[in-house]
């Protein structure tokens, strides 16, 4: 007897996954190919989406929602992803700290409109017309159309610093004393200028040197350990929180298996 429903619901399609290439370097994450969706988070850099096909919707914090092409988000500010199935493009992850990254920042800004909202990063990305790879939006960043304030020698001098204790414990305080401020003060100077508190940013760079040791062939475990996280599981917590998935998702994105040997002898 057949006993299937008359009217089956028809079954969900899979979400887009991304697949394509990915590189990091001081200051930069990138990847280039299909897009694929990220639930909600909120990275610690400055992210620029130039799409060549497809469309994605974002999400802001308040719920409202932009179908985009290209947009510019800022840095931690909480946000979804949702990628149509031809979904294909650009997107950079760019250090608040950096010129192109405060290049980014300053687009966003010159919009006047809320830079927590979607509406927002999508007008930003108007001043990067025909802008595809990543050496064009770089190029385009380190001469910004809109003029850049200097930062503060001191967290200059912090944000040098910082990335030599990149594999262990380097508290707000501690930092600050190396280059004779507070830590108050230094604090104010990360919120300020980088719109970030200083352990959102560390969190960041720390998440960034980890995936650069992958890159150059390290195991997860290896690449946790050298950027100061306890594990991989530590790893996989921080880069779901900053990018909306996980390490062994990325790494099957760009078509590395997701969890290499150590090499032998170790």
């Amino acid at each position: 007897m057949d006993t299937t429903p008359a009217h089956s619901p028809t079954p969900a399609r899979p979400a887009p996954r991304w697949y394509g290439a990915a590189s990091a370097s001081a200051g930069l994450l990138a990847f280039s190919g299909r897009i694929g969706g990220a639930a909600p988070h909120a990275h610690a850099a400055v992210q620029v989406l130039l799409l060549t096909s497809g469309g994605v919707t974002l999400a802001d914090p308040a719920g409202h929602a932009q179908e985009a092409r290209s947009a510019i988000i800022p840095a931690g500010v909480r946000h979804e992803l949702r990628a149509s199935v031809d979904a294909g493009g650009l997107v950079a992850y760019l250090d608040p700290a950096g010129p192109a990254g405060r290049a980014a920042d300053a687009l966003l800004r010159a919009t006047g409109l809320d830079p927590a909202t979607a509406r927002a990063w999508r007008a930003a990305a108007h001043a990067l017309p025909g802008v595809r790879t990543v050496d064009e939006l770089v190029g385009v960043l380190h001469t910004p159309p809109v003029p850049l304030g200097t930062l503060p020698e001191p967290l200059r001098e912090a944000l040098a610093l910082a990335p030599r204790f990149i594999d262990g414990p380097l508290l707000l305080g501690e930092l600050a004393g190396r280059v004779g401020l507070s830590a108050s003060r230094l604090g104010h100077l990360f919120a300020e200028h980088l719109r970030l508190p200083y352990p959102a940013w560390r969190r960041w760079a720390r998440l960034l040197h980890a995936l650069e040791s992958v890159q150059s062939g390290a195991s997860l475990t290896d690449a946790a350990h050298a950027a100061g996280f306890t594990d991989s599981a530590h790893l996989t917590r921080a880069c779901r929180a900053m990018f909306g998935i996980t390490p062994s998702e990325a790494l099957a994105a760009t078509g590395l298996p997701p969890s290499r040997p150590a090499p032998a002898g170790r």
